[in-house]
């Protein structure tokens, strides 16, 4: 929280207003790169690790729900990705997305957080071909244990979605690891 709040007080130098689903999309591409098994799929009955990391982020429309892709994500600074997901947004609630801006996504977010979705565990539906998504809802304060001492801290809910077939639950909880990691030293994203 206190990495976005900094970001978005340099909204006028960096030209654009940085939003969670802008830092989660940066830090999942980032963190797909050391776990290549989370950014594959099934094709024709192979398992297919797709070199390119392109990330779907599923945009709530008034009538249904439209799945826009950042191509090579994990290549764009994370001003790059806020402007990119805006416009990608901004042309799906005008219905104006290409062919082109809606496929090849090889991962998926959902952030639900906008939408008050703190506590709610829901279970995210891949979007297929894919083989992964990751559910992320409101961050809040909560009573945590630190130092043996009951602190209030920002959490997040988040629950990862994932093709059993593609692989299983120690690449996943390594992948999880790996982005709670960076989500709370973000300064792990820039090594």
């Amino acid at each position: 929280a206190r990495l976005r709040n900094n970001l978005v007080a340099q909204e006028s130098t960096l030209g654009t207003r940085i939003t969670y689903t802008d830092i989660l999309v940066f830090a999942i591409a980032r963190i797909l790169r050391d776990h290549l098994k989370v950014n594959a799929s099934i094709v024709d009955k192979e398992i297919k690790v797709w070199e390119d990391i392109n990330m779907g982020v599923a945009t709530a429309l008034e009538d249904g729900l439209i799945v826009p892709v950042v191509k090579h994500a994990d290549r764009k600074s994370l001003v790059e990705i806020s402007k990119e997901i805006k416009t990608l947004v901004e042309k799906a609630r005008e219905n104006k997305l290409s062919g082109d801006e809606i496929s090849g996504g090889t991962f998926t977010l959902t952030n639900l957080g906008a939408l008050g979705s703190g506590w709610t565990f829901e279970t995210a539906i891949i979007n297929q071909p894919e083989s992964a998504i990751l559910r992320v809802g409101t961050i809040t304060d909560r009573a945590v244990v630190r130092d043996g001492q009951i602190v209030a801290r920002p959490i997040m809910t988040y629950s990862l979605t994932y093709d059993h077939r593609v692989f299983d639950g120690a690449v996943a909880a390594k992948f999880i690891s790996s982005l709670v990691s960076a989500l709370e030293t973000p300064t792990l994203l820039l090594a």
